[in-house]
Protein backbone atom coordinates (compact mmCIF):
# COMPACT_ATOMS: atom_id res chain seq x y z
CA UNK A 1 0.00 0.00 0.00
CA UNK A 2 1.50 3.39 -1.04
CA UNK A 3 -1.07 5.87 1.30
CA UNK A 4 0.54 8.65 -0.41
CA UNK A 5 -1.00 7.91 -4.03
CA UNK A 6 -4.23 6.71 -2.07
CA UNK A 7 -4.62 9.60 -0.89
CA UNK A 8 -4.09 11.83 -3.75
CA UNK A 9 -6.55 9.45 -5.36
CA UNK A 10 -9.52 9.29 -2.85
CA UNK A 11 -9.20 12.96 -2.30
CA UNK A 12 -9.72 13.34 -5.85
CA UNK A 13 -6.58 15.26 -6.38
CA UNK A 14 -5.31 13.18 -9.22
CA UNK A 15 -7.84 11.21 -11.53
CA UNK A 16 -11.15 13.11 -9.83
CA UNK A 17 -13.82 11.37 -10.36
CA UNK A 18 -16.79 14.06 -10.29
CA UNK A 19 -17.91 16.92 -12.21
CA UNK A 20 -20.35 18.66 -9.77
CA UNK A 21 -18.62 20.72 -6.89
CA UNK A 22 -21.81 19.45 -4.69
CA UNK A 23 -20.62 16.12 -5.48
CA UNK A 24 -17.11 16.80 -4.35
CA UNK A 25 -18.34 17.89 -1.15
CA UNK A 26 -20.75 15.54 -0.53
CA UNK A 27 -17.86 13.11 -1.11
CA UNK A 28 -15.73 14.43 1.15
CA UNK A 29 -17.80 14.37 4.23
CA UNK A 30 -16.61 18.30 4.74
CA UNK A 31 -14.18 20.61 3.39
CA UNK A 32 -12.46 22.96 5.37
CA UNK A 33 -13.22 26.66 4.44
CA UNK A 34 -11.55 29.18 6.59
CA UNK A 35 -10.43 31.26 3.91
CA UNK A 36 -13.36 32.37 2.30
CA UNK A 37 -11.57 32.92 -0.99
CA UNK A 38 -9.55 29.51 -0.89
CA UNK A 39 -12.50 27.52 -0.25
CA UNK A 40 -13.33 27.59 -3.73
CA UNK A 41 -10.46 26.69 -4.84
CA UNK A 42 -10.45 23.40 -2.73
CA UNK A 43 -13.53 22.50 -4.26
CA UNK A 44 -12.64 23.08 -7.62
CA UNK A 45 -9.28 21.19 -8.28
CA UNK A 46 -11.29 18.60 -7.24
CA UNK A 47 -13.71 18.12 -9.62
CA UNK A 48 -13.29 16.95 -13.29
CA UNK A 49 -14.30 20.62 -15.05
CA UNK A 50 -13.30 23.20 -12.88
CA UNK A 51 -15.64 25.85 -12.83
CA UNK A 52 -16.51 28.90 -10.55
CA UNK A 53 -19.96 29.57 -11.85
CA UNK A 54 -20.68 26.62 -11.00
CA UNK A 55 -19.59 26.37 -7.23
CA UNK A 56 -21.41 29.80 -7.35
CA UNK A 57 -24.52 28.28 -8.92
CA UNK A 58 -24.43 25.39 -5.94
CA UNK A 59 -23.39 27.64 -3.01
CA UNK A 60 -26.97 30.10 -3.63
CA UNK A 61 -28.56 27.34 -3.98
CA UNK A 62 -28.10 25.75 -0.92
CA UNK A 63 -26.30 22.46 -2.39
CA UNK A 64 -23.45 23.75 -0.77
CA UNK A 65 -23.53 25.14 2.86
CA UNK A 66 -20.61 27.11 4.99
CA UNK A 67 -21.01 26.89 8.41
CA UNK A 68 -19.24 25.99 11.97
CA UNK A 69 -19.16 22.38 12.48
CA UNK A 70 -16.06 20.23 13.37
CA UNK A 71 -14.02 21.27 15.72
CA UNK A 72 -15.43 25.12 16.11
CA UNK A 73 -14.01 26.08 12.87
CA UNK A 74 -15.44 26.60 9.09
CA UNK A 75 -16.49 23.68 6.93
CA UNK A 76 -18.37 23.53 3.68
CA UNK A 77 -21.23 19.97 3.49
CA UNK A 78 -23.68 19.45 1.26
CA UNK A 79 -26.80 20.95 1.84
CA UNK A 80 -28.29 17.50 2.98
CA UNK A 81 -26.10 16.33 5.43
CA UNK A 82 -26.15 19.71 7.14
CA UNK A 83 -28.86 19.05 10.28
CA UNK A 84 -27.56 15.21 10.61
CA UNK A 85 -23.88 16.54 10.92
CA UNK A 86 -24.92 19.65 13.33
CA UNK A 87 -26.68 17.56 15.75
CA UNK A 88 -23.39 14.66 16.07
CA UNK A 89 -21.37 18.18 16.37
CA UNK A 90 -23.03 20.82 18.53
CA UNK A 91 -22.35 19.51 21.75
CA UNK A 92 -18.55 19.52 21.56
CA UNK A 93 -18.23 22.50 19.78
CA UNK A 94 -20.69 24.53 21.60
CA UNK A 95 -17.81 23.39 24.82
CA UNK A 96 -15.45 24.90 22.38
CA UNK A 97 -17.16 28.30 21.98
CA UNK A 98 -17.84 28.49 25.09
CA UNK A 99 -14.04 28.19 26.61
CA UNK A 100 -13.11 30.88 23.84
CA UNK A 101 -16.12 33.20 25.21
CA UNK A 102 -15.21 32.77 28.68
CA UNK A 103 -11.25 33.02 27.53
CA UNK A 104 -12.40 36.42 26.55
CA UNK A 105 -14.03 37.45 29.18
CA UNK A 106 -17.86 37.35 27.39
CA UNK A 107 -21.14 36.16 28.71
CA UNK A 108 -24.11 35.51 26.99
CA UNK A 109 -27.01 35.09 29.05
CA UNK A 110 -29.87 32.58 27.45
CA UNK A 111 -32.35 35.20 27.28
CA UNK A 112 -29.89 37.48 25.18
CA UNK A 113 -29.42 34.48 22.98
CA UNK A 114 -32.78 34.41 22.37
CA UNK A 115 -33.54 37.80 21.86
CA UNK A 116 -31.05 38.39 19.12
CA UNK A 117 -31.75 34.76 17.29
CA UNK A 118 -35.33 36.52 17.14
CA UNK A 119 -34.00 39.71 15.24
CA UNK A 120 -31.94 37.38 12.93
CA UNK A 121 -34.82 35.78 11.92
CA UNK A 122 -37.20 38.68 11.58
CA UNK A 123 -33.92 40.12 9.12
CA UNK A 124 -34.49 37.29 7.59
CA UNK A 125 -37.96 37.09 6.81
CA UNK A 126 -37.47 40.23 4.61
CA UNK A 127 -34.07 38.79 2.67
CA UNK A 128 -32.63 35.69 1.17
CA UNK A 129 -29.21 36.23 2.82
CA UNK A 130 -27.73 39.41 4.83
CA UNK A 131 -24.34 40.62 5.80
CA UNK A 132 -22.84 41.04 9.06
CA UNK A 133 -23.34 44.86 9.47
CA UNK A 134 -26.94 44.43 8.46
CA UNK A 135 -27.65 42.59 11.77
CA UNK A 136 -25.74 45.22 13.61
CA UNK A 137 -28.22 47.76 12.05
CA UNK A 138 -30.94 45.45 13.17
CA UNK A 139 -29.89 45.09 16.91
CA UNK A 140 -28.85 49.19 16.88
CA UNK A 141 -32.32 49.99 15.79
CA UNK A 142 -33.54 48.54 18.95
CA UNK A 143 -31.13 49.81 21.25
CA UNK A 144 -29.14 46.04 21.21
CA UNK A 145 -25.46 47.89 20.51
CA UNK A 146 -22.76 45.71 20.72
CA UNK A 147 -19.53 45.12 19.71
CA UNK A 148 -18.38 43.02 17.00
CA UNK A 149 -16.70 40.31 18.74
CA UNK A 150 -19.92 39.71 20.94
CA UNK A 151 -21.84 40.05 17.70
CA UNK A 152 -19.85 37.25 15.97
CA UNK A 153 -20.77 34.96 19.02
CA UNK A 154 -24.37 35.29 19.00
CA UNK A 155 -24.27 34.30 14.83
CA UNK A 156 -22.13 31.32 16.17
CA UNK A 157 -24.65 30.15 18.54
CA UNK A 158 -27.78 30.89 16.02
CA UNK A 159 -25.15 28.31 13.56
CA UNK A 160 -25.38 25.79 16.58
CA UNK A 161 -28.86 25.89 16.78
CA UNK A 162 -30.08 25.32 13.51
CA UNK A 163 -31.33 28.52 12.51
CA UNK A 164 -28.01 30.08 10.23
CA UNK A 165 -25.71 29.15 7.58
CA UNK A 166 -24.23 30.44 4.48
CA UNK A 167 -26.38 33.32 2.34
CA UNK A 168 -25.47 33.69 -1.18
CA UNK A 169 -21.71 33.66 -2.16
CA UNK A 170 -19.76 37.32 -2.80
CA UNK A 171 -16.60 37.69 -3.60
CA UNK A 172 -15.25 38.62 -0.23
CA UNK A 173 -18.08 39.14 2.78
CA UNK A 174 -19.51 36.53 3.97
CA UNK A 175 -23.27 36.43 4.33
CA UNK A 176 -25.96 34.52 6.44
CA UNK A 177 -29.54 33.04 5.44
CA UNK A 178 -31.86 31.02 7.60
CA UNK A 179 -30.88 27.34 7.47
CA UNK A 180 -34.82 26.59 7.46
CA UNK A 181 -34.81 28.71 3.36
CA UNK A 182 -31.13 27.34 2.38
CA UNK A 183 -31.65 23.56 2.86
CA UNK A 184 -35.57 23.40 3.44
CA UNK A 185 -35.14 19.12 3.07
CA UNK A 186 -32.28 18.84 5.28
CA UNK A 187 -33.41 15.75 7.89
CA UNK A 188 -31.86 14.91 10.76
CA UNK A 189 -30.51 10.98 11.65
CA UNK A 190 -30.76 8.05 14.51
CA UNK A 191 -27.18 8.85 15.92
CA UNK A 192 -25.87 5.40 15.09
CA UNK A 193 -26.84 5.88 11.55
CA UNK A 194 -25.18 9.61 11.57
CA UNK A 195 -22.39 8.04 13.04
CA UNK A 196 -21.72 5.12 10.62
CA UNK A 197 -22.25 7.58 7.79
CA UNK A 198 -19.46 10.11 9.04
CA UNK A 199 -17.33 7.58 9.24
CA UNK A 200 -17.97 6.45 5.80
CA UNK A 201 -17.64 9.57 4.29
CA UNK A 202 -14.49 9.73 6.27
CA UNK A 203 -12.73 7.12 5.14
CA UNK A 204 -13.26 6.34 1.87
CA UNK A 205 -12.47 9.96 1.24
CA UNK A 206 -9.28 10.38 3.55
CA UNK A 207 -8.45 6.83 3.68
CA UNK A 208 -5.60 5.33 4.03
CA UNK A 209 -6.30 6.91 8.02
CA UNK A 210 -6.06 6.37 11.47
CA UNK A 211 -8.57 6.47 14.32
CA UNK A 212 -6.89 9.40 15.98
CA UNK A 213 -7.24 10.99 12.05
CA UNK A 214 -10.83 10.05 12.45
CA UNK A 215 -11.15 12.07 15.83
CA UNK A 216 -8.92 14.68 14.88
CA UNK A 217 -11.18 15.22 11.77
CA UNK A 218 -14.66 15.18 13.50
CA UNK A 219 -13.93 16.61 16.89
CA UNK A 220 -15.79 13.82 18.03
CA UNK A 221 -14.29 11.50 21.74
CA UNK A 222 -12.51 8.35 20.13
CA UNK A 223 -15.73 6.26 21.63
CA UNK A 224 -18.03 7.42 19.26
CA UNK A 225 -15.38 7.36 16.12
CA UNK A 226 -15.13 3.77 16.97
CA UNK A 227 -19.00 2.99 16.91
CA UNK A 228 -19.10 4.62 13.91
CA UNK A 229 -16.43 2.08 12.82
CA UNK A 230 -17.71 -0.57 14.03
CA UNK A 231 -21.22 -0.21 12.15
CA UNK A 232 -18.67 -0.02 8.93
CA UNK A 233 -16.68 -2.57 10.17
CA UNK A 234 -17.23 -5.16 7.31
CA UNK A 235 -16.21 -1.82 4.59
CA UNK A 236 -12.93 -1.39 6.08
CA UNK A 237 -9.82 -3.05 5.87
CA UNK A 238 -6.86 -2.83 8.32
CA UNK A 239 -3.38 -2.25 7.48
CA UNK A 240 -0.18 -1.73 9.38
CA UNK A 241 2.14 0.77 7.37
CA UNK A 242 5.52 2.55 9.17
CA UNK A 243 3.78 1.87 12.57
CA UNK A 244 0.51 3.22 11.50
CA UNK A 245 -2.95 1.09 11.72
CA UNK A 246 -4.13 2.57 8.86
CA UNK A 247 -8.17 1.67 7.48
CA UNK A 248 -9.05 1.79 3.89
CA UNK A 249 -12.38 1.72 2.78
CA UNK A 250 -13.61 -0.65 0.22
CA UNK A 251 -14.72 3.06 -2.15
CA UNK A 252 -11.40 4.11 -1.73
CA UNK A 253 -8.84 3.67 -4.58
CA UNK A 254 -5.43 2.69 -4.79
CA UNK A 255 -4.67 2.80 -8.45
CA UNK A 256 -4.63 5.59 -11.12
CA UNK A 257 -1.05 6.85 -9.41
CA UNK A 258 1.08 8.50 -11.90
CA UNK A 259 4.37 10.43 -10.63
CA UNK A 260 5.35 13.97 -11.83
CA UNK A 261 2.23 15.42 -9.87
CA UNK A 262 2.50 19.01 -8.76
CA UNK A 263 -0.44 20.85 -7.43
CA UNK A 264 -1.03 24.19 -5.13
CA UNK A 265 -2.68 23.28 -2.25
CA UNK A 266 -5.25 26.30 -0.18
CA UNK A 267 -4.76 27.38 3.09
CA UNK A 268 -6.32 24.22 4.97
CA UNK A 269 -6.66 22.23 2.38
CA UNK A 270 -8.00 18.97 3.72
CA UNK A 271 -5.18 17.17 2.40
CA UNK A 272 -3.25 18.35 5.41
CA UNK A 273 -6.04 19.78 8.01
CA UNK A 274 -8.26 16.43 7.21
CA UNK A 275 -5.31 14.20 9.67
CA UNK A 276 -3.77 14.53 13.43
CA UNK A 277 -0.63 13.06 11.68
CA UNK A 278 0.71 14.81 8.75
CA UNK A 279 4.15 13.04 8.80
CA UNK A 280 3.75 10.62 6.07
CA UNK A 281 3.12 13.69 3.49
CA UNK A 282 4.89 16.48 5.39
CA UNK A 283 8.72 16.65 6.21
CA UNK A 284 9.52 17.79 9.85
CA UNK A 285 11.91 20.44 8.48
CA UNK A 286 8.66 22.02 6.55
CA UNK A 287 6.09 21.69 8.84
CA UNK A 288 6.41 25.35 9.87
CA UNK A 289 6.05 26.28 6.54
CA UNK A 290 2.46 24.33 6.50
CA UNK A 291 1.25 25.56 9.92
CA UNK A 292 1.67 26.87 13.09
CA UNK A 293 1.03 25.92 16.41
CA UNK A 294 -2.12 28.07 16.65
CA UNK A 295 -3.58 26.14 14.13
CA UNK A 296 -2.88 28.63 11.00
CA UNK A 297 -2.24 26.81 7.49
CA UNK A 298 -0.80 28.22 4.91
CA UNK A 299 -0.82 27.51 0.47
CA UNK A 300 1.49 24.78 0.10
CA UNK A 301 3.15 23.05 -3.24
CA UNK A 302 2.94 19.20 -3.58
CA UNK A 303 5.30 17.07 -5.52
CA UNK A 304 4.23 13.92 -6.02
CA UNK A 305 1.67 14.34 -2.58
CA UNK A 306 5.00 15.39 -0.55
CA UNK A 307 4.94 19.09 0.59
CA UNK A 308 7.88 20.95 -0.90
CA UNK A 309 7.26 24.42 -0.34
CA UNK A 310 4.79 27.34 -0.12
CA UNK A 311 3.15 29.45 -3.49
CA UNK A 312 1.29 33.27 -3.06
CA UNK A 313 -2.37 32.33 -2.29
CA UNK A 314 -2.25 35.73 -3.80
CA UNK A 315 -0.94 34.53 -7.42
CA UNK A 316 -3.82 34.33 -9.64
CA UNK A 317 -1.64 32.44 -12.76
CA UNK A 318 -1.72 29.06 -10.27
CA UNK A 319 -5.72 29.69 -9.56
CA UNK A 320 -8.12 27.83 -11.97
Amino acid sequence: MNPVSARLLNQQLICPQFNSPHDVVEWMGAVQAQDYAMMRLAVMMRCRKPSQKAFEKEFNEGRIVRTHLFRTTWQLVAGEDLIWMLELCREPALRGLRSWMKTNGVSIPEAEQAAVQQVFADVLSKRRSVLKSDFATALGDIGMEMDDQRLSYHIRLAEYAGLLCSGDLTPLKRTCALVADKVPDARPLPREEALALLARKYFRSHGPATLEDFSWWSGLGLNDCRKGMAAIEKELTEERWKGYDFFVHQDGRTRGWRSGCVHYLPAYDEYLIGYKSRSIVLPEKLRSRAHNSSGNFWPVVLQDGIVTGNWDGRDKDKML
